[in-house]
C-alpha cells in the first residue's frame, strides 16, 4: 500500500516536471506558424532545425562560454573554501567551534537578494561593475554557508581511525587533509558542485544588475536578448532554453549517484 502511494505521487511529479520539458523540446523544432496552427503538443512535421542554427549564429556561444567561466571559477573557489572550513569544524575541537558553526548555519537563512543593492554599490566602488568578476564574489559568498554545512556533515562520517593511523605513520594535519579527507569527500564535493552549479548557471537577478553590455552578459540574460529580437518567435526562445538546460541535465545524469550519496550523508549527520 505504501509503495503504491509512493509510486502514484512519483508519477504525478514526473508528469508535472516532464510535460513542460516535452513542450519546450517539441516546439523548439517547429516554426511559429506550425505551432499555432497545429497545436503545441503536436509532433513537429517537418522537424525544423533552423531555430537552433539561428540561435547559434546570433551570439549564443558567447553567452554560453561566459557562463561557463563564471560558474567554473566560482565553483572552484567555493569548493576550496568550503573544504578548508569544513575540515576543522568536523575533525577538530577548538574554542568557539560551536559558535562558528552556528553562525554559518544562521547565514543560510539570509536571502541572497536582500544584499543586491549593497553589492551593487560595492562593485561600483571597486570598479568591477559590468565585468564577469562582479558575479564571482556574490556567487561564492552565498553558496558557502550551505556548502560548509553539507561538507561538514559529510566529513563527520569519515572514520577518525583512518586519520589516526596516518598520523601514527607520520602524516600531519595538512597532509591528512589532502591525502585522505579530500579524496574520501568526492561524493560530498560533487553534490556541492551540482547543487550550486545549477543555481549559479540559472542565476538572473545579480547578473541582470551587475552586467550591462551585451559582450559581458551571461546565459540567463541571453533569453532577454533573444526575446527582444524575436518578441513573437516562441520557438526561437524555446531553442535557447533547451540549449541552456542541456548541460545541467547531462551533468546531473553523470553525477547523480554522487549527488544522492552526498545529500544522504548531510541528512543523516546534519
Amino acid at each position: 500500500m505504501a509503495w503504491g502511494i509512493a509510486i502514484f505521487f512519483a508519477c504525478i511529479w514526473l508528469v508535472v516536471t516532464l510535460v513542460p520539458f516535452v513542450f519546450m523540446v517539441m516546439n523548439s523544432f517547429r516554426k511559429q506558424f506550425d505551432m499555432l496552427s497545429q497545436g503545441v503538443f503536436h509532433l513537429p512535421d517537418p522537424w525544423y532545425f533552423q531555430n537552433y542554427a539561428e540561435v547559434m549564429t546570433h551570439g549564443f556561444f558567447g553567452y554560453f562560454f561566459r557562463s561557463v567561466f563564471v560558474v567554473a571559477v566560482s565553483l572552484v573557489l567555493m569548493l576550496m573554501i568550503s573544504a578548508f572550513a569544513a575540515y576543522p569544524l568536523s575533525r577538530m575541537k577548538f574554542r568557539l567551534r560551536g559558535i562558528t558553526y552556528a553562525g554559518i548555519v544562521a547565514m543560510m537563512s539570509v536571502p541572497m537578494h536582500v544584499t543586491l543593492i549593497p553589492i551593487f554599490k560595492m562593485t561600483t566602488n571597486m570598479g568591477l561593475y559590468d565585468s564577469l568578476q562582479a558575479l564571482i564574489g556574490p556567487y561564492v559568498t552565498f553558496a558557502l554557508p550551505m556548502s560548509v554545512f553539507i561538507l561538514t556533515a559529510f566529513m563527520t562520517t569519515i572514520p577518525k581511525e583512518i586519520e589516526e593511523s596516518a598520523e601514527i605513520d607520520g602524516c600531519n594535519k595538512f597532509r591528512n587533509f589532502f591525502s585522505i579527507i579530500l579524496p574520501l569527500s568526492k561524493s560530498g564535493l560533487s553534490t556541492l558542485a551540482i547543487y550550486n552549479g545549477v543555481s549559479m548557471w540559472n542565476e538572473f537577478a545579480f547578473a541582470n544588475t551587475l552586467l550591462q553590455t551585451a559582450s559581458n552578459k551571461t546565459l540567463p540574460l541571453a533569453l532577454g536578448q533573444f526575446k527582444g529580437e524575436h518578441s513573437l518567435d516562441i520557438p526561437i526562445i524555446l531553442s535557447v532554453l533547451v540549449l541552456s538546460v542541456l548541460p545541467m541535465i547531462v551533468l546531473f545524469i553523470i553525477f547523480q549517484d554522487k549527488l544522492v550519496k552526498g545529500m544522504m550523508a548531510g541528512a543523516v549527520k546534519g
